[in-house]
């Protein structure tokens, strides 16, 4: 499945449609993945929302970069050759989500392929032929991948699988209808006849493709909903996989990094003398905000770059701290915000009724990626063309961002895209693709720029900082009646996708909080922006959810503790118009035995914590298990989480999906932000930015909900979840509400 490391698929792929199906030498078919951006069958949420509606901001990001359409011809292609090796050009990234097995599997389950016969090639940065139909443009994010493709991919392998039929019959002179197809070979049993695909490609590509066929009922399927293992396990387990980092090309150079530790900064002085002494390296390279020093490995690169002992000039965010940013926020967040949703006289309900009103505020902090696979970009620039290797979740926007800065024609630059070692949304942005194409035109050669562990960390582009201002009224039966809601912060979207902004609302900044779920008479949410100084912000892992899905459950856990009522009872009052929720959550309660005593823990206080949510097209709820220990540290013991993602493609991959989401998610709930003093990130490596190790991860439990529903996204959801259930159970354990992530030090004090 190791495909990435051949030559991208030329931009002429239409044209090689043609010269495949005249020539013969195999099957070439061309299809649309536009059509799947259909109304979700079962309930819609509370709000006046059907969907979420941040989907395409990235795709819109891209195609304005490239001035490409923006994705309403998306082609991929199949390739049929005389072995029967089916290829699939594929236009999504594999970081790990599993796509580039799922993806297969839908084309193989219509098709009637051999599964291990689908191999994959990376399509070539193209927004108009590659466009992901949910989102707009060639892009992996959001939980779009199966989503988009669900439909479209199915539908492409009945249509080939029809006129491979087709083409046997006619051979044969029997009825198409007496033949079948299994794992890749055409049978007619009747005379017992049987041809592999390759046999009757070049039969097959004389015979005109069906305008529409008929799908397999999903209570058919043989492949989609089994358990596969994944396809692209065997290279990464051997080591031949290849990921960006991994691009070697003949006299390169490979280029340590240093920019600015204070955003806007410029380089004042550089000890080009003592870098050039070090053995190995061949040249100290300048940009504005940044020096980078050239060797032949990245040993001499990294000693040549200390000797250099780069200083800058700090600019105007020199005495940037994260207690100021915070006090602004805090004094912004009294002002009225922009209306998102505005249901009832929510703010007159507040002020006045039987019962009592609430107020409370919330906070998260920024945090980084701090992916595996540290950021790096490997430029070959010519005269007459530039080369980019790296592993990148929007090839046509990094393809773009090249061209705008060599000046070459967007044809003339070329992405070759690999797999990714750890996305969470860092590599939906392309400043190292900019800075390495930068020190490219200064470069002798081609150059591979690694930044650091440290460099990535302290220059990465930040999950915002939000202040929650909350607000609700609870009747004299203990019943919400008014809600209010007033997310501040910063809006990644007036940066990514302005046209996405709506009369001031980022409508990221207030997913899942605009579309809430419980029947509450009385609702307004409100979104102030604020950006913040010295921190440029991005998505992250479970985007708008994972910040939102957080203050709102856990709001509504405040309620219920006011009312009296057990948490999952009152959620259960409030979710009467969302069946499907509702049934997650009864679900997970019952796997997890809600309601039954936890086993004692010597010395240390347990409790069980619940969180339901309904984004990105699937609807989870999950309950925490947690013991406090004397001096307040938390350990998770067991995640139960129940989900119904309608149709499931690959019930492994959505476990894995589970249990990386929960635990990547619960490590930044403990533990982790970002701070800032005098400009400069205090965070440098896993040592003080910590993802939970292995013995510390709790046991997840996951159960699917059995549906032929149209698919939702997996990749996001589990990390959105755990954070409002985690510290719903620290409540449940201890009696301190946290209203603030991360948990950290917050119970020793207490």
């Amino acid at each position: 499945m190791d495909q990435m490391t051949k030559e991208p698929v030329s931009n002429k792929r239409r044209q090689l449609l043609k010269a495949g199906a005249a020539g013969g030498g195999s099957l070439l078919f061309g299809f649309s993945l536009f059509g799947c951006q259909k109304p979700r069958q079962g309930e819609a949420p509370s709000g006046d929302r059907k969907e979420p509606p941040s989907e395409k901001a990235v795709g819109q990001a891209s195609t304005a970069m490239t001035n490409e359409a923006p994705g309403l011809a998306h082609d991929a292609f199949i390739r049929i050759d005389r072995d029967g090796i089916v290829t699939l050009i594929i236009h999504k990234v594999e970081m790990g989500q599993g796509t580039f097995t799922s993806l297969p599997m839908l084309l193989a389950e219509e098709l009637g392929a051999d599964l291990s016969k689908v191999k994959l090639e990376q399509a070539p940065a193209n927004n108009s032929l590659y466009a992901d139909a949910l989102l707009g443009g060639q892009v992996t994010g959001g939980s779009t991948s199966i989503r988009a493709t669900y439909k479209p991919l199915r539908e492409a392998g009945a249509k080939v699988r029809t006129v491979l039929v087709q083409a046997a019959a006619k051979t044969w002179n029997v009825e198409p209808g007496d033949v079948k197809v299994v794992a890749g070979t055409i049978r007619h049993e009747a005379s017992n006849r049987a041809v592999h695909f390759g046999e009757v490609v070049d039969a097959a590509s004389q015979l005109k493709f069906p305008a529409e066929v008929k799908l397999k009922d999903p209570s058919q399927f043989a492949l989609v909903g089994k358990a596969v293992k994944r396809l692209d396990s065997p290279a990464k387990v051997n080591g031949s996989a290849q990921f960006g980092i991994d691009a070697r090309l003949p006299n390169m150079g490979i280029a340590a990094v240093a920019a600015s530790p204070v955003l806007g900064g410029k380089v004042a002085a550089v000890d080009e003398q003592k870098a050039m002494a070090v053995k190995g390296v061949r040249q100290v390279l300048r940009i504005e905000g940044a020096v980078a020093v050239v060797a032949e490995h990245f040993w001499a690169a990294k000693q040549g770059l200390a000797a250099a002992a780069p200083r800058f000039d700090d600019g105007t965010n020199a005495n940037v701290s994260l207690a100021g940013i915070v006090a602004d926020m805090m004094k912004v967040s009294q002002n009225t915000g922009a209306v998102a949703t505005d249901k009832g006289d929510a703010l007159k309900a507040l002020d006045a009724g039987p019962g009592r009103r609430i107020d409370v505020i919330y906070e998260v902090p920024f945090l980084a990626h701090a992916t595996m696979e540290p950021m790096n970009c490997t430029v070959d620039l010519k005269p007459d063309g530039c080369d980019i290797w790296v592993g990148t979740q929007v090839p046509a926007l990094a393809q773009g961002a090249a061209a705008k800065i060599t000046g070459l024609p967007l044809e003339k630059v070329r992405v070759h895209n690999h797999y990714i070692g750890g996305g969470f949304g860092r590599r939906l942005e392309v400043d190292n693709v900019i800075q390495a194409v930068e020190f490219a035109k200064l470069a002798k050669g081609p150059i591979k720029i690694i930044w650091t562990r440290e460099e990535d960390i302290q220059h990465d582009m930040y999950r915002p900082y939000y202040v929650d201002r909350m607000s609700a009224r609870i009747d004299d039966k203990g019943m919400p009646v008014a809600w209010f809601h007033r997310v501040t912060g910063s809006s990644i979207m007036s940066r990514f996708a302005p046209p996405m902004v709506k009369n001031g609302v980022d409508p990221d900044a207030v997913e899942v909080a605009a579309d809430l779920q419980y029947a509450i008479p009385a609702i307004r949410v409100e979104y102030m922006r604020h950006e913040p100084p010295g921190l440029p912000t991005a998505f992250w892992r479970g985007v708008g959810p994972t910040h939102n899905v957080f203050v709102v459950e856990s709001f509504i856990d405040e309620l219920a503790y006011a009312s009296k009522t057990d948490p999952v009872a009152f959620r259960r009052s409030l979710l009467q118009k969302s069946p499907r929720t509702l049934a997650v959550l009864n679900l997970a309660a019952e796997k997890a035995g809600w309601g039954k005593p936890l086993k004692p823990i010597a010395g240390r206080k347990l409790g069980r914590g619940v969180s339901t949510q309904f984004a990105f097209g699937t609807y989870m709820a999950q309950v925490a298990e947690v013991s406090v220990g004397p001096d307040g540290d938390v350990r998770v013991h067991r995640v139960v989480c129940a989900l119904d993602c309608g149709q499931n493609v690959n019930p492994d991959t959505i476990v894995a999906q589970m249990e990386g989401g929960i635990v990547f998610g619960a490590s930044a709930a403990l533990w982790d932000e970002v701070t800032v003093e005098k400009g400069r990130v205090q965070q440098t490596n896993f040592s003080d930015y910590r993802v939970m190790r292995m013995p510390e991860a709790p046991a997840v439990e996951v159960y699917i909900v059995n549906s032929h529903d149209d698919p939702g996204g997996i990749g996001e959801p589990g990390t959105a979840g755990i954070a409002p259930a985690l510290a719903n159970a620290v409540f449940a354990a201890t009696g301190k509400r946290v209203r603030k992530l991360p948990i950290g030090e917050q119970l020793k004090k207490a």
